[in-house]
């Protein structure tokens, strides 16, 4: 395992981002969909950008919320994995959209969008949208600075 980053802890440079991120995950943890849900989501972004210290992160996570061995190793293969709902899959069907390019069509059509709301309420979509963005957030900053993966919040930076 790595035991450097490539940049220190950006905390001593701007003490309000735990504020922010804290604010982020109370948005993200509202009750309105499962925690499971949200961590399914973010680990197949994670596994999209190609950051090790989001998969390693998310997947303990999800973990935590619950999820089976069989749902953390099949995330990356969830289309054809039996081990995920219909409302789990359209999360992560969402998440794929949003992350992903589709240079010839529109990357969240109508169609998702509607099997999303069947899924979800108008509360729990925002929720789902803003756990996506979230991770907007967190991934320049895993990509460039390269946090530790596997080390605790406020451990995975090297001075």
């Amino acid at each position: 395992m790595p035991d450097k980053s490539r940049l220190p802890d950006p905390e001593q440079f701007f003490p309000e981002l735990r504020e922010i991120a804290g604010a982020l995950t109370r948005v993200t943890m509202n009750g309105s969909i499962p925690r499971r849900t949200i961590h399914l989501v973010q680990l197949r972004i994670g596994q999209l950008v190609g950051s090790t210290y989001h998969t390693v992160r998310q997947a303990e996570l999800l973990r935590k919320a619950g999820a089976t061995e069989e749902q953390v190793s099949s995330v990356v293969s969830w289309s054809t994995s039996p081990y995920f709902d219909e409302a789990e899959r359209v999360a992560l069907e969402l998440a794929e959209a949003v992350f992903t390019t589709s240079p010839l069509n529109e990357r969240v059509p109508d169609e998702l969008f509607a099997r999303a709301s069947a899924c979800y309420d108008d509360k729990a979509l925002w929720t789902l949208a803003l756990a996506l963005s979230q991770m907007c957030y967190f991934v320049p900053v895993a990509l460039i600075a390269k946090p530790i993966p596997g080390m605790p919040l406020g451990k995975n930076y090297s001075s």
